[in-house]
């Protein structure tokens, strides 16, 4: 019979109470408090544990990406240039949480809110929390949460901010997988979380559809 499991202590403890990994409780070890910065950056530290290399956001809220669906079943896409793959990228759009001096206490619903209008100039009469976890687990401690958006209204350009120049596409929910394939066919290089926001857009985190909601 396997023993009792212990209850998570780490990173992850507080952060993911509807997502069941409050309680996946990895084993603990006095080593996991020997971290060493390798590397402190604005945006990302590099740190070693046990051996292990790891970057971590230097907020640790992470991220939420929006999964925008409008009025006529149509959902928004970002295109942007990544300067890490030095390439443009199809993405669903998406903003850090607590990442701006003010708001450091911001939670993802507000921080959806905000980034939508920034980037696409749509603002949502509503947005819901879906799911959130790690989204790299063996080489950083950053987290995503999915959210959607709904009751869209155009209010703005879009585009992003003074840093960024953002494209944005509107396109049937329906044709949005093919869509996607397409653009992957012509060289750009497509997230996998983009598939899994086309399941959000349509169910929820327990595949219960929104429409029986």
């Amino acid at each position: 019979m396997m023993g009792k499991r212990r209850a998570q202590t780490g990173y992850y403890a507080d952060k993911f109470p509807a997502c069941g990994l409050a309680t996946m409780a990895p084993r603990q070890s006095a080593l996991m408090d020997d971290t060493e910065t390798l590397h402190d950056g604005r945006w990302l530290k590099l740190k070693r544990r046990n051996g292990w290399e790891f970057a971590e956001r230097a907020n640790p809220q992470g991220a939420v990406i929006i999964v925008a669906i409008t009025d006529q079943s149509e959902l928004i896409l970002v295109e942007q240039y990544r300067e890490p793959l030095r390439a443009l990228t199809i993405e669903m759009p998406a903003g850090l949480i607590g990442d701006l001096p003010g708001l450091e206490h911001e939670d993802a619903i507000a921080t959806a809110h905000r980034e939508l209008i920034e980037e696409t100039g749509y603002a949502a009469a509503r947005i819901d929390y879906i799911v959130g976890g790690p989204v790299s687990a063996g080489m950083s401690t950053e987290v995503a949460h999915f959210v959607r958006a709904v009751g869209l209204k155009k209010v703005g350009a879009g585009g992003g901010d003074a840093s960024e120049n953002i494209t944005v596409h509107r396109l049937p929910l329906a044709e949005a997988g093919s869509w996607l394939l397409q653009k992957g066919r012509e060289g750009y290089p497509l997230d996998p979380k983009l598939w899994a926001g086309l399941y959000f857009a349509e169910r929820d985190a327990s595949g219960k559809p929104w429409s029986a909601k």
